[in-house]
């Protein structure tokens, strides 16, 4: 047994060498041309990303913005490719939850606005997009509704998920560009960025759009 599991890490490594190998040899038969034009082209790379990211920060992007109504929305929609839309009351608390993770989400994912919206300032649209339940969060692209997370359920159904936890579920419906492993969501026991507004252990939650209804196990 011992045998055969060396056998196949040397074969491995190997493997490996072989590689480094094919990438040096390949670097080597490059002509003076050949890393010129590379440059050239990493330099125009380089140039549109940041005449792109210039155009995120010029529209807002990098801030969590809190929109007056609808009209504001629907104006956004003419500027941003990706929008994550948190449709939110005062009264329920645990948009506050959400409210400190996106706050955090904006600023480290430009590419994408993130605003939200009051229901009470937003009837026509909060009818159109079946809001039913708070806080459900809207994900935006090319100003078509792609995706919903709706309360907690996608987050692991309490109060206590990870900041990681929803930029995954964020990334999965194509709201950011997610960096990590969008098959299996990142561990809850091992993130430690937890938010927990109420100081309380996590529990299941139903809610709807009646305000506070989620938060009755005082």
């Amino acid at each position: 047994m011992e045998q055969v599991f060396e056998q196949k890490l040397m074969q491995a490594a190997q493997a490996v060498e072989e590689q480094v190998d094919a990438e040096l040899n390949r670097l080597e038969k490059l002509t003076e041309e050949d890393v010129e034009k590379f440059r050239a082209q990493r330099l125009e790379s380089m140039k549109q990303e940041h005449k792109k990211r210039q155009e995120w920060l010029a529209n807002g992007h990098g801030e969590y913005e809190d929109l007056p109504g609808e009209k504001e929305l629907f104006d956004i929609t003419k500027k941003s490719e990706r929008i994550v839309c948190h449709f939110y009351r005062d009264s329920t608390m645990r948009c506050k939850i959400v409210d400190k993770h996106l706050e955090i989400l904006a600023r480290k994912h430009i590419e994408t606005k993130f605003v939200k919206l009051n229901v009470d300032r937003a009837p026509f649209i909060t009818e159109r997009l079946h809001i039913k339940t708070l806080p459900t969060i809207a994900l935006l692209i090319d100003n078509i509704v792609k995706d919903k997370i709706i309360g907690f359920t996608d987050l692991g159904n309490h109060d206590e998920f990870s900041t990681e936890i929803l930029e995954w579920r964020l990334g999965r419906g194509g709201a950011i560009d997610y960096k990590g492993d969008l098959k299996s969501p990142p561990d809850d026991n091992e993130k430690k960025k937890t938010i927990n507004l109420f100081g309380k252990k996590p529990k299941t939650i139903r809610n709807g759009m009646g305000g506070d209804d989620d938060d009755d196990d005082d």
